[in-house]
């Protein structure tokens, strides 16, 4: 294996008393319900529709009909011995037109009562059976209504969602304690808004994709002053964000050129957004050089990485509670200078990023199994940030192409992914609070539709009740969830 072993020994040891363990899901993903009592369109619906842009022509209409199945999840849930479930409300499930205010047609937007009612029904059943809500705000369905009005490339969109927000806070906050702003708003931009590979799909890899992040980071402001203002006294709860990473490993660690090389992926990708949020209220320094110089050198008026106001620093600045972090695996760092010719993302950042040929590899093709790098990605985060920050691990999983319900490989993948977690608490000091497996469930795998499986429980999509079934992987866990670690037999 060269520089890095799978073999590493395990550690026996426990993660900290009180250190939560939970499953992770998001609502499109597996609601179904698309247009079930009063939901309105969101973008996903949309994308769906263009032909090409899911790899099996499928799309989450139906899904895992959790919208029908929710108790069944709670059992699941519980049977595997999590205790905290991660999941995501259908912005436009609760506000079909993405606001209560007056729209560019002349009608005010509503609140879908039933939609709220939905979740108030899976709140309770979670309740019943001592399960701890985790619940995401916004995992890229926005709705459509709101995209015709420019979605996240409209700077109003920081407003919008910061009275999305207030409805959430205001309905469910007596029931949730743990808010994330937030999920992976790289994805959304780069995805979303920059390649199009992702719903609304649009094509912008040198300067939507930056407006698009910028106005994600402003709602987050947004959304977690509210909370601090209006909320967290009276419901005692936490608010934070969930950010994607990769682990960036220097392809020739002694060569200072790779050594930089890789830092300058980590600063374009999770420095991106932590920075402003975590660090100084504003973009990484090399991005900003990077960006500015290029942008100047391209002929644009001003730069393409936008600003930040002095009161929207100070705005974003500090807007945490922890950090969530969504981890599945790395990549070696090596220069390349960017065609300037381009004005791109991939060649404003001088590197670029490949797997070592001997690493494993998944179902999903960007996922390669490295252990090693989860502990190396928690160094990295207390170095930039400091080390009292409370870190969330909110998704970490594996995927294959069949489901299986003999899945060895998801247990290897598990066992030592968490045990370098185990390290990074007890060897490193990180503050790790919780863990979240991704995913509850084989699902609706976003542009891959259900050609990748990242379920604990595997999902008949043939029969119509979408009957779930553990796979080994739901034992396994569980012991290491009941253990709070890794015990010696």
């Amino acid at each position: 294996m060269g520089q890095f072993e799978y073999e590493e020994p395990l550690l026996y040891d426990t993660f900290p008393e009180g250190f939560i363990w939970g499953v992770a899901t998001s609502a499109y993903q597996i609601e179904g319900g698309w247009d079930a009592d009063g939901k309105g369109v969101n973008i996903w619906d949309t994308f769906c529709e263009r032909e090409g842009t899911i790899k099996d022509g499928s799309d989450g209409k139906i899904a895992c009909d959790s919208y029908n199945n929710y108790e069944e999840d709670a059992r699941l849930i519980s049977e595997m011995g999590a205790t905290s479930y991660r999941f995501s409300l259908s912005w436009a499930r609760i506000l079909p037109d993405g606001t209560t205010g007056t729209l560019p047609d002349g009608t005010t937007g509503t609140v879908n009562q039933a939609g709220i009612q939905y979740y108030k029904n899976l709140l309770a059943a979670l309740k019943s059976r001592g399960i701890t809500p985790a619940v995401t705000l916004y995992h890229w369905d926005l709705p459509q209504a709101l995209e015709d009005q420019g979605g996240w490339l409209n700077e109003d969109i920081a407003l919008w969602f910061e009275e999305y927000a207030r409805v959430c806070f205001r309905e469910f906050g007596d029931k949730v304690k743990f808010w994330i702003t937030l999920n992976e708003p790289w994805v959304q931009s780069v995805q979303g808004y920059g390649q199009g590979t992702n719903a609304p799909g649009i094509q912008g890899i040198g300067d939507s994709l930056y407006i698009a992040a910028h106005n994600q980071i402003r709602a987050h402001a947004k959304a977690y002053r509210l909370y601090q203002n209006e909320f967290a006294a009276t419901q005692n709860g936490q608010c934070g964000i969930t950010l994607n990473t990769e682990w960036g490993e220097p392809e020739d660690p002694n060569d200072p050129t790779h050594v930089e090389a890789a830092e300058n992926n980590m600063q374009f990708y999770l420095g991106w957004f932590m920075h402003p949020i975590y660090v100084n209220g504003a973009y990484p320094d090399v991005m900003r050089e990077k960006i500015d110089t290029k942008s100047e050198l391209q002929g644009f008026p001003e730069s393409r990485l936008p600003e930040f106001t002095a009161n929207e620093s100070a705005e974003i600045l500090g807007s945490y509670d922890f950090l969530g972090i969504n981890f599945y695996t790395s990549g070696l760092g090596f220069p390349k200078v960017g065609d300037i010719t381009i004005p791109s993302y991939f060649e404003d950042k001088d590197a670029d990023a490949k797997p070592d040929p001997n690493w494993y590899t998944a179902g999903s093709s960007w996922l390669f199994v490295t252990p090693f790098g989860i502990r190396k990605q928690m160094t990295w985060i207390k170095d930039q940030i400091g080390a009292d920050v409370p870190i969330y691990i909110t998704e970490n999983g594996f995927s294959d192409l069949i489901g299986n319900l003999d899945d060895l490989h998801r247990e290897y993948y598990y066992k030592h992914y968490i045990n370098q977690l185990l390290k990074a608490s007890v060897l490193d000091g990180i503050n790790l609070k919780g863990y979240y497996a991704w995913s509850l469930m084989d699902n609706f795998e976003w542009a891959s539709g259900y050609t990748e499986k990242f379920g604990i429980h595997n999902v008949d999509m043939n029969d119509p009740t979408r009957r779930r079934t553990p796979k080994g992987t739901a034992s396994f866990l569980k012991k290491i969830y009941q253990d709070n670690g890794f015990v010696q037999d």
